[in-house]
């Protein structure tokens, strides 16, 4: 199968594709071509740059905001903002809590305004954001496809954890509230906020946080909507790391169905130096044919210049997925 025929499509229903990798081996610049070209296509498409130090925006050359916004024909793209949804989330409890004063207190809207006090500067609040983000736009089915340019390994792992955490999170709640039972008629005699543990309203909430949960959980394990593609470059840690964030997605039932190896140099033979930096790099690419022979493996050139703007991102594209040939590499104008 040609590399462009791994993209699957459903009818009225977003199809995920998230790219990944060890920083610094072009991810952007992968996601960026990836969805410049599935809108050429003509499937609307957005991007999500997942990554708390975005460049995206550099990339593609355009301003991108924390709200996703039509950057051309198809194509809409947007850079999470944490604190921007941890404020937008703190006005829905300020909001709240003045529409019920008599809610508020321990256990009541000031705990959780105090618990995403705590949160928006905790380590994991950009995966946060970035699973919301996954949820709002997993519900909608409003775009034929969503690209999600993200964080580097680590990042993107916890981001992809986030359903088993919160349906275990989730799960602990339940389970607490059954076995309090009939026990909360007498804590709350002592204890007024209990009314909150016994109410039937959050028992409602809990099943339907639930009922969502396990619906990213389906959507992120069905390959028919979600695929991961591996970015590495011939170099021995990035092929190391990528293999252990393989075997990672696997215990989460995400589908990896391609490695796009980037920068890939050419043999130019009055140039000792990259002769010497191709001969290694034969070394690594067979390397990566040994680790990844369950996906299908596609190469990039390196390119003479940065690939930044659309144009120079159109054109990688093209190389990716209509094979089109680098015609920087057929004229050997590489500068190192």
């Amino acid at each position: 199968m040609a590399f462009k025929d791994y993209f699957k499509f459903n009818k009225d229903k977003t199809t995920f594709i998230f790219v990944g990798g060890k920083g610094g081996v072009g991810k952007t610049s992968v996601s960026s071509a990836t969805a410049l070209w599935l809108a050429e296509q003509g499937k609307k498409t957005l991007i999500v740059s997942t990554d708390p130090a975005h460049s995206l925006a550099d990339s593609l050359e355009v301003p991108i905001g924390s709200y996703p916004r039509e950057i051309k024909t198809n194509l809409f793209a947007v850079e999470i903002d944490p604190d921007e949804a941890m404020a937008q989330k703190q006005a829905q409890l300020e909001a709240q809590k003045a529409a019920n004063p008599n809610d508020g207190g321990l256990l009541g809207m000031d705990f959780l305004s105090d618990q995403l006090d705590m949160a928006s500067a905790s380590p994991g609040a950009d995966e946060a954001a970035a699973f919301e983000m996954f949820m709002a736009v997993m519900n909608s089915d409003e775009y034929d496809v969503v690209v999600f340019d993200t964080a580097p390994t680590g990042h993107t792992l916890r981001l992809l954890s986030f359903p088993e955490v919160m349906d275990s999170w989730v799960g602990k709640l339940m389970m607490l509230k059954t076995k309090l039972g009939g026990a909360t008629n007498a804590l709350k005699k002592i204890m007024p906020f209990m009314d909150a543990v016994d109410d039937p309203q959050t028992s409602e909430d809990l099943k339907r946080t639930k009922e969502e949960i396990d619906k990213a959980k389906a959507v992120l394990s069905d390959p028919d909507r979600t695929t991961f593609k591996m970015v590495v470059i011939p170099e021995e840690m990035s092929i190391y790391e990528s293999e252990r964030a393989l075997e990672a997605l696997g215990k989460y039932d995400i589908t990896v169905d391609s490695v796009v190896v980037n920068q890939v140099m050419p043999d130019i033979a009055d140039c000792d130096f990259c002769h010497s930096r191709h001969k290694l790099q034969q070394k690594r690419l067979a390397l990566i044919d040994q680790k990844f022979q369950d996906q299908h493996i596609a190469e990039v050139p390196l390119f003479k210049d940065e690939v930044k703007g659309q144009e120079k991102l159109l054109k990688l594209a093209h190389i990716l997925y209509d094979d089109a040939d680098n015609d920087e590499v057929v004229q050997e104008a590489i500068q190192l």
